[in-house]
């Protein structure tokens, strides 16, 4: 298998510990039996599986069975995490997702019962049509199922899918900003309510749950990819593999790799990409790794722009972090935005006091200014 292949390689080109190992970034459940016994191998022969502390494959209630779920096992996997969504037929419609309300209890039972380690559940807010109330029992329903860990992402409307093109058509109409905002805030207070520790924007944990893979992403660690349309960053180069299924196989047999583009990320980019990321996490961006790997000191770098964020109550700074208060986390792209505009050379926006107004997926044209200019995706 071409991905076992590609794995190798790059494993052999950047030597050190494997640790966790994340399968997604599409749905790989829906492959047939032998294809996920074939790519689970692939995977576990090339990774060791049995060195590795975290291995997370997504799926969704309609693409696992009793047999998909035995395999997923046997193949070292210990947390899966599915895209439950919602539990209202209309709002599973809008975003035309395959299963139904009733094939989300089972599906988590089947997973339990074959001892998958840790479950997490995906949901959505902002769902055209959506209200507050079908939001609070739709979390409710999650909650009952007790899974370990819990992401709750507001709808984004990505170029070229059908439900941008529906928004533009004006067939559905978007979700309103301050109902949005209220959602979230609501899945904030009420998974806190029964034990859920919020440590990340979108992500929520049992004590000792926390999605070990993805916060290699936001605290800016070294990762491999593998797969078509799959991103790496190793020592300080990112790449992007191509996305065509016929051309990675292509490129795998005839060069040996199957990157599309590929770009050192400097220093700039990398204090940049780290503001991004790391104030994403509750704990915020830490001052020991912003200093140790871009030579920069953070406070001395944002200055009067970071004092002026902490005046607006959107902010907080400790000993050891900078981090984004609860309002904060409702602006959190213009927030950061205002925060490389320290060393961009952009005019600070944010000049009103602090506000429930839902900005964190409408970037304001700072957000998209500095995005271009630091090349952030």
């Amino acid at each position: 298998m071409r991905i076992g292949r590609e794995l190798g390689i790059r494993l052999r080109d950047s030597p050190g510990n494997l640790r966790t190992v994340f399968i997604g970034g599409g749905t790989p459940t829906v492959l047939r039996p032998n294809q996920l016994i074939s790519l689970l191998d692939a995977v576990s022969r090339t990774a060791r599986v049995d060195r590795i502390t975290e291995f997370t494959v997504e799926a969704n209630p309609d693409t696992i069975d009793d047999d998909k779920v035995k395999l997923l096992v046997q193949g070292g996997v210990t947390r899966v995490s599915m895209g439950v969504q919602s539990f209202f037929v209309r709002e599973l419609a809008t975003l035309e997702r395959l299963h139904a309300p009733d094939d989300i209890a089972p599906s988590v039972e089947m997973l339990r019962r074959c001892d998958i380690r840790q479950i997490n559940l995906d949901l959505i807010f902002g769902i055209p049509g959506q209200t507050l109330d079908t939001w609070l029992q739709s979390l409710t329903r999650a909650i009952e199922l007790e899974p370990d860990h819990m992401a709750c992402y507001g709808l984004t409307y990505e170029s070229g899918t059908r439900l941008t093109a529906m928004r533009r058509a004006g067939r559905i109409t978007p979700c309103d900003e301050q109902l949005e905002a209220d959602m979230y805030l609501c899945a904030i207070d009420t998974l806190s309510e029964v034990g859920f520790e919020q440590y990340e924007t979108s992500n929520f944990a049992r004590p000792g749950c926390m999605c070990r893979h993805n916060l290699i992403y936001w605290r800016n660690e070294p990762y491999i990819g593998v797969g078509p349309s799959a991103a790496g960053y190793v020592d300080g180069r990112r790449y992007k593999n191509i996305v065509d299924i016929d051309d990675y196989i292509r490129m795998m047999d005839t060069q040996g790799h199957a990157e599309a583009e590929s770009e050192i990320v400097d220093t700039h980019m990398l204090m940049t990409e780290m503001i991004m990321m790391q104030l994403r996490l509750v704990e915020g961006l830490s001052f020991e790794s912003f200093r140790k790997r871009t030579g920069v000191d953070p406070l001395a770098l944002f200055g009067d722009v970071l004092d002026r964020l902490v005046d607006l109550g959107f902010v907080t700074v400790s000993d050891t972090h900078i981090a984004l208060t609860r309002p904060g986390r409702l602006i959190s792209d213009a927030v950061m935005a205002e925060l490389v505009s320290a060393y961009v050379g952009q005019k600070p926006r944010l000049s009103t006091t602090p506000t429930t107004r839902w900005l964190g997926r409408a970037s304001p044209d700072i957000s998209k200014k500095v995005a271009q200019k630091c090349r952030i995706p």
